[in-house]
């Protein structure tokens, strides 16, 4: 899924929030928190909205990445932003302190 994404990044191949979305969620899935977040930040440098679920998946990714500190400034960035936090951000946040001791 990675190796696909990357295709259609360097290909002609446009992407948009759904594509966007899924290729964020396959880095979760794969443990590549640090592909999300560049991921996510080339969503934004494409000038493709930004929603709820690519932001989730992101915090999803810092979470099972150890990294609560990158989760949780991710959710300050929605929370000033325009992009809407539902309960499954707001968990991965939670999880992302808890399982890192930030409790």
């Amino acid at each position: 899924a990675l190796h696909l994404i990357s295709v259609m990044l360097y290909g002609a191949v446009p992407m948009d929030t759904i594509t966007y979305s899924a290729a964020i969620s396959a880095c979760k899935k794969a443990g590549e928190w640090v592909k999300a977040l560049v991921l996510l930040e080339t969503m934004v440098e494409n000038q493709v909205a930004m929603d709820t679920i690519a932001c989730s998946a992101a915090i999803s990714a810092c979470e099972k990445g150890g990294e609560w500190v990158k989760a949780i400034e991710l959710l300050g960035v929605m929370l000033r932003g325009e992009v809407h936090a539902n309960r499954i951000t707001y968990s991965a946040a939670i999880s992302a302190c808890e399982k890192s001791g930030q409790w």
